[in-house]
């Protein structure tokens, strides 16, 4: 009788021990998922920032300066359930504008415009990168919130179900072929 009480203890042990690690593990994901929304965040910006401040230069044609400042402000104003729209289309514009290799060259020859063509060319470049890895963290931690033991224990607690970023982040190809780094 003492035997099995001892085993049924152990077994609630590794049961209770491998729960444990299972919430650890998708509180870690979570983590993961903040970390990497706030990253994207923040290449979002910069790359709204510069195309804004492209804009407002003076160094494109009025119809592209008005096209890319009018998209590059909807994107840094956009609410949240509005941010993937407002997004895709800064990225359209920019394809729109920057989308003829003439468009690069002619910010190039303006004052500071080689920095500003570099810094736009590395923006368009970083958000495709930092959205897959933003994806990335939500699949994984979509796959282990649908194993039945994370349901039935309810080990995800309180945590929102992460939702991936949808967007169109093509870049524009003239820029695409100056990326350097």
């Amino acid at each position: 009788m003492t035997a099995t009480l001892i085993w049924i203890a152990v077994a609630l042990f590794a049961i209770g021990l491998y729960l444990s690690w299972t919430a650890g593990r998708l509180d870690r994901l979570h983590a993961r998922i903040d970390a990497s929304r706030a990253a994207l965040d923040a290449q979002l910006l910069r790359r709204a920032s510069v195309a804004q401040e492209l804009a407002t230069s003076g160094v494109l044609d009025p119809a592209a300066s008005i096209v890319l400042y009018e998209a590059a402000h909807a994107a840094r104003q956009a609410e949240e359930e509005h941010r993937e729209v407002a997004e895709s289309e800064l990225s359209q514009a920019l394809r729109a504008v920057f989308g003829e290799a003439d468009q690069v060259e002619a910010v190039r020859e303006a004052p500071g415009g080689e920095d500003a063509a570099e810094e736009l060319a590395q923006a368009v470049r970083r958000v495709p990168m930092a959205r897959r890895f933003h994806n990335d963290s939500v699949r994984a931690a979509r796959a282990l919130r649908r194993h039945r033991k994370v349901r039935w224990f309810r080990l995800a607690g309180h945590a929102p179900f992460p939702l991936a970023f949808e967007m169109d982040d093509e870049p524009p190809a003239a820029l695409a072929d100056r990326v350097t780094t």
